[in-house]
């Protein structure tokens, strides 16, 4: 009697859970709800004599009731264990799928992180390269520019030394003049 007590208490709170939510189109419990009152109504007629037979009738279809839930609780609860069953191994064939797609990217992105880093192993050496090779030609510049400014002080002390010369020349040859003058 308790199970028959429990699944009524249940009934209830459908019924009214239903009644909370807007109207919408009849529920199949709802329809058989209505088609019992129909039933009852019919039956009973407003006699107060047919009481006993209404009691065993009501008794009757209540446990009709209880076996055509327990019928549907039961296809339901099949229903959803293998909606999960075939929910588990599509989950479970895609969780496959997608374990083998983040390998390939695994693979791809450590080929490409490879290739990146010779990349710019290449790029540092070549920049090291002409950076070695800016740094030589710095020192080539620099050396020639000390040439050409020792050169260009050669270059005044040479004129110098042609401006003495010619001075100490014409100094010679007016010494020359004035002895060879004495001397006649």
């Amino acid at each position: 009697m308790s199970s028959l007590y429990t699944r009524s208490k249940e009934f209830t709170r459908n019924r009214k859970s239903q009644s909370d939510s807007p109207p919408a189109s009849p529920s199949p419990t709802a329809k058989t709800l209505r088609h019992e009152r129909l039933s009852r109504l019919e039956s009973g007629g407003g006699n107060p004599t047919t009481s006993d037979s209404y009691g065993a009738s009501a008794r009757a279809r209540r446990e009709a009731r209880e076996a055509r839930l327990a019928s549907l609780t039961s296809r339901v609860e099949e229903d959803s264990n293998r909606d999960y069953k075939k929910l588990y191994e599509s989950a479970l064939t895609e969780n496959q799928k997608l374990k083998t797609k983040l390998q390939e990217a695994q693979l791809e992105l450590a080929d490409i992180k490879s290739k990146l880093e010779k990349m710019a192993q290449q790029k540092q050496e070549k920049t090291s390269d002409r950076s070695s090779m800016l740094e030589m030609e710095k020192r080539e510049r620099r050396a020639l520019e000390r040439k050409m400014s020792e050169m260009e002080e050669e270059m005044k002390v040479l004129t110098e030394l042609k401006s003495d010369n010619q001075r100490l020349k014409d100094e010679n040859g007016a010494l020359i003049r004035v002895i060879s003058k004495l001397s006649k």
